[in-house]
């Protein structure tokens, strides 16, 4: 008798997909400038996110720089990661151009209300003034606000060990932000995260999303649904019933 290979065997993958000619490109010039930083350190004092150096000297390019920088492997690892796990299912269902906008969008926004935070009278805001940020992380937590309303109740394994719902876990790192925003360490990081929350919020609930790229989304699904339906497979024998059925 002659086996045929199981077709469920070639369909396993890891992970969301494959990346992007977009995740590629964004994930190149991510490694090329770290890599950059390592030869050439005045990368990081020119293009890293100084909210002083923004208010008092206006670089403003440094609030988009700022997020192509890492301060170590496992840093620029993580980020890259995430981008991938959470930007490939993004991309798919808003198309590559909204996918871009959105993700330098919520960056960008990340890094100005990072400069305005650190404007306000407050100590544990003042700490940011004169510190140097970098980091993707602003666009990264914009991304999976993204994926947390739009997947409410996709598995994520925190720490890679516990799975929440990606709704709970979303509320769980912006909790964790906003307190870290108001201690007396760690606030740098933590503030740049939490913009990238709120902008990434209001962007998306000021229904700004394009509607072509929705009405798409919202075609292709409903079309799969319905080759479904022509696919439908039916157990046990030929009944009286069931000639007029397409059994596959």
């Amino acid at each position: 008798m002659r086996r045929y290979p199981s077709p469920y065997v070639s369909s396993f993958s890891f992970g969301p997909g494959p990346l992007s000619t977009a995740l590629k490109a964004l994930i190149g010039a991510n490694v090329v400038m770290f890599v950059g930083q390592i030869f050439f350190p005045i990368i990081t004092d020119v293009l890293g996110l100084q909210p002083f150096v923004v208010a008092r000297y206006l670089w403003v390019w440094q609030l988009a720089t700022y997020m192509f920088l890492h301060g170590g492997l496992f840093h620029i690892l993580f980020n890259m990661l995430a981008l991938w796990m959470f930007g490939t299912e993004l991309e798919r269902i808003w198309g590559t151009r909204y996918f871009l906008k959105f993700y330098f969008v919520t960056g960008v926004g990340a890094g100005l209300l990072t400069v305005l935070f650190s404007l306000l009278p407050f100590g544990f805001a003042q700490q940011l003034y004169r510190a140097n940020v970098i980091g993707a992380s602003g666009a990264i937590y914009g991304l999976l606000l993204a994926y947390g309303l739009y997947f409410p109740d996709r598995p994520i394994y925190m720490y890679f060990v516990f799975p929440v719902p990606a709704k709970v876990f979303v509320a769980i790192m912006g909790a964790i932000a906003f307190l870290s925003s108001l201690g007396p360490s760690g606030g740098v990081a933590s503030a740049t995260h939490l913009g990238g929350l709120v902008v990434a919020y209001l962007y998306l609930k000021s229904a700004r999303i394009h509607p072509l790229s929705e009405l798409k989304y919202r075609y292709l699904k409903w079309k799969i649904n319905r080759v479904r339906k022509k696919f439908d497979v039916y157990s046990g024998g030929r009944g009286a019933d069931d000639w007029d059925r397409r059994v596959h």
